[in-house]
């Protein structure tokens, strides 16, 4: 009886929903996430009577045929791009991004790695890094007697001293774009790596080519929308059910059977 394994199919489905669900509401909080979503793809049917067969002497053709399906399988898990809500922190090195685009960083590894985090932190040599430490490129030190800084919307830095009147410019932003960024490669901490999916990164200064401006003092939040998600969580738990409902029918109807004498 096919409806058991078509059954299983759509449970497990319901069931990996459930778990980007529960990804997406734990990351409510988290400065820069997307919030993901789960696709699903019907499996391969099986041909009893394919659309077209000559059923007759006289070339009558079946005009739809009888073709069953198997069951569901996960096509992707995407991420959606809108961008979150601006929350004002005052921080000095919070900032957001307005508009496309991503923070480079260099991990541990020596690969770039990209970010929408922009809670920088300044580390004990005044390098400017993330809150994992990992340096933001490209490299900008502040000096130690600078009493404070300052960063444009274009990405550049400004140090401020007290014997000095004019600022100093310390450096400038950049930011990444990639041709297809759902391709980039999700590694924790609020950070992506490239992939042969997501293109090639095109690093250019803020507001050109495409890409947002920066804004100090902010931090974007999180995109995930609760009512959505809780939404999305009853939809689940519904689906769910009525799989397992297909399953005890289906074994009623196998005992049923195994019961004929």
């Amino acid at each position: 009886m096919r409806a058991l394994s078509i059954a299983a199919t759509g449970m497990s489905a319901q069931q990996m929903r459930v778990e980007v669900i529960s990804n997406n509401l734990a990351n409510m909080s988290t400065t820069g996430y997307s919030a993901r979503r789960a696709e699903f793809a019907d499996l391969h049917y099986q041909q009893l009577a394919r659309p077209g067969t000559v059923s007759a002497s006289d070339g009558t053709v079946l005009p739809t045929g009888v073709q069953l399906g198997l069951g569901v399988r996960p096509a992707a898990v995407s991420v959606n791009l809108a961008q979150g809500s601006l929350a004002l922190t005052g921080g000095d090195l919070d900032l957001a991004i307005e508009g496309e685009g991503y923070f480079e960083v260099t991990l541990p590894s020596g690969i770039p790695g990209y970010t929408r985090d922009g809670g920088l932190k300044r580390s004990a040599d005044g390098l400017i890094v993330t809150s994992e430490g990992y340096p933001v490129v490209p490299d900008i030190t502040i000096p130690a007697d600078a009493r404070s800084i300052s960063i444009n919307a274009d990405g550049e830095v400004y140090a401020y001293f007290n014997d000095r009147v004019e600022a100093e410019l310390l450096g400038q932003f950049t930011l990444a774009s990639f041709p297809n960024p759902k391709g980039l490669e999700a590694i924790g901490s609020n950070l992506y790596v490239q992939t042969a999916a997501s293109g090639d990164a095109l690093v250019e200064v803020p507001g050109t080519q495409g890409l947002g401006t920066l804004r100090q003092g902010y931090l974007e939040s999180s995109s995930v929308d609760p009512v959505r998600e809780i939404t999305e969580l009853i939809q689940a738990q519904r689906g769910y059910e009525l799989n397992a409902k297909v399953i005890s029918a289906a074994d009623q109807m196998l005992g049923a059977t195994t019961q004929i004498r």
